[in-house]
């Protein structure tokens, strides 16, 4: 996950749009969990209640829920959910500004699918190493 905030809007949105992102990409999978708030807000230097409400989003969304004691996961169906809806934004609110500016510009199909075809794949996001690392030390105290 990228450590850099905009002002834009508040860092709580950010984190939650970032974790969503991720499981757009694939990074965080059905029944994976998300790194402890503790360790998120020590990473990247936050308030442990702005993470906790960037994830309290997430739980209201449906996209991720509560184990007592456990921890926080991705719910089945989680990113097949998030893919109709972000789908279906792009198609109406994205596409026809993208289509326009394409025909303005008089691209040609074959152009844009070469330039598709070289451009590099989505980054991975940080916040799996987070993850990945909280595995280790569990692997470490057993």
């Amino acid at each position: 996950m990228d450590r850099e905030w905009n002002d834009s809007q508040p860092i709580y949105r950010q984190l939650r749009d970032r974790v969503v992102a991720m499981i757009l990409e694939g990074v965080l999978n059905d029944g994976d969990p998300l790194p402890s708030v503790r360790s998120v807000a020590a990473e990247y230097r936050l308030n442990p209640l702005t993470v906790l409400k960037g994830y309290q989003q997430l739980v209201d969304e449906q996209l991720v829920e509560k184990r007592r004691g456990r921890g926080m996961f991705v719910t089945e169906g989680a990113r097949r959910a998030l893919l109709k809806d972000e789908r279906q934004h792009f198609l109406e609110q994205e596409w026809p500004k993208v289509g326009a500016r394409i025909q303005r510009l008089g691209f040609e199909t074959r152009e844009l699918l070469e330039a598709l075809a070289k451009a590099p794949p989505a980054a991975a996001s940080t916040l799996t190493a987070a993850r990945d690392e909280e595995a280790d030390e569990g692997d470490t105290r057993e």
